[in-house]
């Protein structure tokens, strides 16, 4: 792997334009813990790190990929239950939040003719109190409903907007019922589509690629925030679909965004080693969205695949790479 360095970027060299929202710098200070040792590395894919939190219990759950069999894990939290969902080359299995049983498996359609596309399901979110999004290699987002208990979960829809492969889905709850979108789905070319959930999903807007692969997606009060492979966070109205805010955020491919929904700060991490967080909101005089830059930590010669809130308000978050078989989190001090 190649060896990247500190100076590749740092925090006061990130450039930032805005178009006509807010762009701001601050600062926060997050603390390096103890890490989490794992019996096998983490594989090269986006958003390979999923974190399930149970205050209650105090307890966190943590989900990394190991090798290409499996291509996505992600815990989803529905209001009557949480599921396990794994995605893989051969299809869509759920399971029990804990991984002890399997409640539901769905097979990839294999097509009769041998093409060069390998087959594969990718992007994992729950959305509209009852279902379950994940994308696939066609460009399809299959939309599975989910029971309050029990094993009979069903395809209820198929998206198809996008023409490439899925490479992320990111959801958030809206009771409202005007146009307030709550899903956004992303493919390899850079389409975003903007959705708003119901008993018939309604495509809101499809905005164009620009050049490069969009890797990762995140969702907050109707703020579409995109990470992309030129390094570049996007960050858009989702009501109106215009384009806000343009960060120049990391010097090598974006691999994972996240966003804490009680606090509305955004995690990216990417190959230049770098994990930053963002401060996402809208201007109380004018409602513009506003974007801050809040921190950033090198995690020296790892290639960041993953990166999760570890809370809802953001104050704790987890990181791991490609071949680092450990789990380094990280807990907001000031």
């Amino acid at each position: 792997m190649t060896s990247t360095t500190a100076a590749a970027v740092s925090s006061s060299s990130s450039s930032l334009s805005s178009s006509g929202g807010n762009i701001n710098n601050s600062s926060s200070v997050y603390k390096k813990e103890k890490s989490i040792q794992m019996k096998n590395s983490a594989s090269a894919l986006y958003n390979n790190l999923s974190v399930l939190c149970v205050p209650e219990r105090s307890l966190t759950y943590m989900a990394v990929v190991h090798r290409s069999s499996v291509c996505m894990a992600s815990w989803c939290i529905l209001p009557s239950r949480v599921l396990l969902v794994l995605t893989s080359l051969r299809g869509i299995q759920m399971y029990e939040s804990d991984g002890s049983i399997m409640v539901y498996w769905h097979a990839l359609e294999i097509p009769e003719t041998p093409t060069a596309r390998a087959i594969f399901a990718r992007g994992i979110a729950a959305v509209g109190g009852h279902y379950i999004c994940v994308g696939t290699s066609s460009g399809c987002i299959l939309v599975f409903d989910v029971p309050v208990k029990g094993t009979n979960i069903t395809l209820s829809e198929e998206l198809g907007q996008h023409t490439e492969a899925i490479t992320s889905i990111a959801a958030e709850c809206s009771m409202r019922k005007d146009c307030v979108p709550d899903l956004v789905t992303a493919d390899d070319s850079g389409v975003l589509c903007v959705w708003k959930s119901g008993e018939e999903f309604t495509l809101l807007h499809k905005l164009p690629a620009y050049g490069c692969s969009c890797t990762s997606v995140a969702l907050w009060d109707g703020i579409v925030a995109a990470g992309y492979g030129s390094g570049q966070i996007r960050v858009y109205d989702g009501a109106t679909g215009a384009l806000a805010a343009e960060a120049n955020a990391h010097a090598r491919w974006i691999n994972v965004l996240d966003v804490a929904p009680e606090s509305g700060r955004l995690l990216s991490g990417a190959e230049d080693s770098f994990v930053r967080v963002w401060k996402l909101g809208r201007a109380a005089d004018t409602g513009l969205i506003e974007i801050e830059h809040r921190h950033s930590e090198c995690v020296t010669d790892v290639q960041i695949s993953g990166a999760k809130f570890c809370d809802a308000q953001g104050r704790a978050f987890a990181v791991t790479g490609y071949d680092l078989c450990e789990i380094i989190r990280y807990v907001l001090v000031a």
